[in-house]
């Protein structure tokens, strides 16, 4: 049997260093400072992290004093975050999984999940819509999940083509189309992976509106949901989102 990868799997292959030079991992410093004044320091408390990458925000916070476990579904990525983990001399616990599946039960009191973490890149609403579920059951009784997605009022006024071109280290090659009725953006990116080599990744992503992550959210048991603005690396709840903002950050609670 041949096994097609998705695309959100072939993009992080052999990506973990390039991944890195990317500008939207710069913000790591600030979005742990927000975090840590989220949780009130409490260092306690045990924190998952949904897609971890190569575990920027996982080892931000080992390194001032909590516990954390870091999944993910690339073992580039994670393989990568081990090396990081080591070279600063923190403990994380990281594994792969898929972020659709989680088998814990209540056994954490944040979940955080940043740069999409997987939710909004998987290939039908129901798909994502796990991720949120499994993220939702690993929480304990008034657990906190923040949480940053993309944000459907954005391409409504610009052109997703132009800013991932000018914000990230690949380029979009076609002319994307995002759908009205899904909300979704189909785009071919091109990309260099680690190896210098040329790749292009059909890509798929889910652009939500803030009602829509309300109402799920709501479905899944949590009472409070607020929804702001996402700035890289100043995480605020003074920002309130508008139609300039490429991401929301979502900060919900049981």
């Amino acid at each position: 049997m041949i096994f097609i990868k998705k695309w959100y799997e072939e993009m992080f292959q052999d990506y973990s260093d390039t991944y890195e030079t990317e500008v939207f991992t710069k913000g790591t410093i600030g979005e742990i400072d927000f975090i840590e004044k989220e949780i009130n320091y409490d260092k306690s408390i045990r924190i998952l992290d949904v897609g971890c990458g190569t575990g920027r925000h996982s080892i931000e916070l080992a390194k001032r004093g909590y516990k954390v476990t870091g999944i993910d579904l690339s073992q580039c990525m994670l393989d990568k975050a081990m090396q990081n983990a080591n070279k600063v001399g923190v403990d994380v616990e990281f594994f792969k999984a898929d972020a659709r599946e989680l088998k814990f039960e209540k056994e954490f009191d944040l979940v955080i999940m940043i740069c999409e973490g997987g939710f909004s890149l998987m290939e039908t609403d129901e798909m994502n819509f796990k991720i949120l579920e499994s993220s939702s059951r690993a929480l304990k009784k008034n657990g906190k999940f923040i949480f940053t997605t993309l944000n459907g009022l954005f391409p409504l006024f610009h052109s997703v083509k132009d800013f991932i071109n000018l914000n990230s280290g690949y380029e979009v090659s076609t002319n994307n189309t995002f759908d009205l009725m899904t909300f979704r953006d189909k785009s071919v990116v091109e990309i260099k992976d680690d190896n210098g080599k040329k790749r292009k990744i059909k890509c798929d992503e889910r652009y939500y509106v803030p009602s829509e992550i309300s109402w799920l959210l709501k479905t899944l048991g949590f009472n409070k949901i607020d929804i702001h603005g996402c700035k890289l690396g100043a995480f605020s709840r003074n920002d309130k989102l508008t139609t300039e903002e490429y991401e929301m950050l979502v900060i919900a609670e049981k």
